[in-house]
């Protein structure tokens, strides 16, 4: 299975320090039955590809809590073993909890498939975003508009081997 688990720069750093994404338990994004349902795809890519995006909105959250981080996004896609990733029973189709998994363990970075990061030129809009999460949380519309700006920008794709160079 692979799962999605969302970071910041500083928390990939640490992950490449490390060898691992850790400590467990992590909050990580799949392909749920949850998910599934909420988007009503049977194709994989499209699935994959919201689970991806789950996690991108988890770190846009852990980037709003630390004024500190660089503002771009970070996902870390890990093959992991089948049930190693545990969605919550009662957490149903919660909006907030879409294809939300929990891996107990740390992830060896070695198994990582990709990481996954917001380009340079998204950083101005990510920021944005970051500032506006909490009022677009409360139903502020223009703020909603905000954060979907920084979704509007892919996350670019990098081979394990590339995360010296991110991390600069």
């Amino acid at each position: 299975m692979r799962v999605y688990v969302p970071l910041t720069l500083s928390g990939l750093a640490a992950a490449h320090g490390a060898g691992e994404v850790g400590p467990g338990p992590l909050t990580a994004y799949a392909v749920t039955p949850g998910l599934r349902e909420w988007y009503v795809s049977d194709d994989i890519e499209e699935l994959e590809y919201a689970a991806l995006n789950r996690a991108a909105a988890a770190s846009l959250r852990m980037i709003a809590g630390n004024p500190d981080e660089v503002r771009r996004r970070v996902v870390v896609a890990v093959d992991v073993p089948d049930g190693s990733a545990v969605t919550d029973p009662d957490s149903g189709l919660s909006a907030a909890s879409l294809g939300e998994v929990k891996i107990a363990a740390a992830l060896p970075l070695a198994k990582a498939a990709a990481v996954h990061v917001d380009a340079d030129d998204a950083e101005k809009d990510v920021t944005a975003a970051a500032a506006a999460l909490g009022a677009a949380d409360l139903g502020d519309d223009d703020a909603q508009f905000t954060v979907d700006g920084a979704e509007d920008h892919e996350l670019l794709w990098f081979g394990v081997q590339e995360i010296p160079q991110l991390i600069r």
